[in-house]
């Protein structure tokens, strides 16, 4: 329920549904607490916190979104049961910030939106650390129920970066030499618009072996023209080809989150993607643009000149005729953390992008470590449901418990090529001791410090 942030948008204003919805979780909590005789700060942060909220939002935007019983917030054992699932859950974007540039732009941009958006969380944050490596491996691997992550990064030339493509890569490294192979795959971030980059390409594929490229069209827009489009002659196109002759076929853009950036649409992903359908187009965020006022939210598709947010995309593939199931996969990284607490719109959301991408293309991501623990993310989509007059009015398809196993997971295995049966093993039996292993490392105890 707090209005969280990153360093790529600023924290939605709260509407009239989701006070109310603060309000009443708040007093449903205040009465589990004494009656547990527990604090309600435990409470909230636990699974009973979980349901309360959402039941809450539920009830505030008219019911039918959130399937959560009213038992699961008075009894922790009835939350737990209300959001037990058995999913592998994939999570293909993630982040944290390397140490040697805790309190270096833009890391401390990051921490400043963190601590103005949630203060209590972050009372007695004093520095980058709880962006660390440490809390990654913490919030990620051992306070969620993911079984995979993809380690991301922001833009940024070198050590202007939160983190370089050599720590990105070291951090895969750590991890499968001290046990923990098969939990995280890496991308390496790429800026085709600037002098040098293509060219570097062949040298990064070989010397950190990525499992996807990253890019984020938007850098640079507004400074000497430099922010590109991944349809441009000038620079997509080429990156696009070189992207072709090296093999890497997984390209991740950043689209969304923009501020409406010129480059930030995603209206040039229809042409790239039926332009190289040998490629994997993952459009991050899924061009879903944070919402500024009550008033904006989305709903159903409507074609029109000026489409917004992740209608843009829907007319962009519909404009090349791209159907379901071909080469763009649309990611729901910080999209999902802002579409929680307006359920409606993610209904709308959601069902859009499963009729333009189809079910087989729609990946989990959480954008973590910027919101802490991914786990109640994971658990309100685990609840949530799209209300069948909007599937009957619109035609969205209802969003079941297979296609959930989908997007959670099954999704990101097939474009990364990721045997689920060894992934589900490998999880199963982890007793995460090389997270221990790893977080003495990082403390530089030994292995290569990140």
């Amino acid at each position: 329920m707090q209005p969280r942030s990153t360093d790529e948008f600023g924290p939605p204003p709260r509407t009239a549904p989701e006070r109310r919805a603060l309000a009443q979780a708040e007093a449903s909590l205040d009465a589990a607490a004494r009656r547990l005789r527990l604090p309600a700060a435990a409470l909230a942060a636990a699974r009973l916190g979980t349901a309360a909220a959402l039941r809450a939002l539920d009830a505030a935007h008219g019911g039918g979104y959130y399937a959560v019983s009213e038992a699961a917030t008075r009894d922790p054992d009835a939350a737990q049961a209300a959001f037990a699932g058995d999913e592998l859950v994939i999570d293909v974007q993630t982040h944290y910030v390397a140490s040697a540039r805790a309190t270096e732009p833009p890391a401390r941009a990051i921490l400043d939106f963190i601590r103005s958006v949630a203060p209590q969380r972050w009372a007695d944050l004093r520095d980058a650390g709880a962006l660390s490596l440490a809390e990654y491996l913490r919030c990620v691997f051992v306070e969620s129920e993911t079984a995979l992550a993809v380690l991301s990064s922001a833009p940024g030339e070198g050590e202007r970066n939160i983190l370089t493509n050599a720590e990105i890569a070291a951090t895969r490294e750590l991890v499968d030499r001290l046990g923990g192979g098969g939990r995280l795959l890496h991308h390496a971030i790429v800026h085709p618009n600037l002098p040098g980059e293509l060219d570097a390409m062949a040298r990064l594929r070989e010397r950190h072996r990525p499992d996807g490229w990253k890019v984020y069209t938007l850098y640079g827009d507004g400074v000497e023209g430099r922010g590109f489009r991944l349809d441009d002659e000038q620079t997509g196109v080429p990156f696009l080809e070189r992207s072709r002759a090296l093999g890497v076929r997984v390209v991740c853009a950043h689209k969304g989150f923009s501020s409406l950036a010129r480059t930030g649409s995603p209206d040039d992903v229809g042409p790239a993607a039926a332009a190289f359908p040998d490629l994997e187009l993952l459009i991050y965020h899924a061009g879903y643009e944070a919402p500024r006022g009550e008033a904006e939210e989305e709903g159903p598709f409507v074609p029109g000149p000026m489409p917004r947010g992740t209608d843009r995309l829907v007319a962009s593939l519909a404009a090349v005729g791209l159907p379901p199931g071909a080469n763009v996969w649309a990611e729901l990284g910080s999209t999902w953390q802002c579409l929680v607490r307006r359920p409606r719109e993610a209904a709308h959301v959601l069902g859009k992008l499963l009729l333009a991408v189809g079910e087989d293309r729609v990946l989990w991501g959480t954008d973590s470590i910027w919101y802490g623990s991914p786990q109640p993310l994971i658990d309100a989509f685990r609840a949530f449901r799209i209300p069948d007059e909007l599937r009957e009015r619109h035609g969205y398809p209802e969003l079941t418990p297979a296609i959930k196993r989908k997007i959670l997971g099954e999704n990101a295995a097939r474009v990364y090529g990721i045997d689920l049966p060894r992934l589900r093993e490998r999880a199963r039996d982890d007793e995460l001791a090389w997270v221990r292993a790893a977080l003495a490392a990082q403390r530089g105890r030994g292995g290569q410090r990140v």
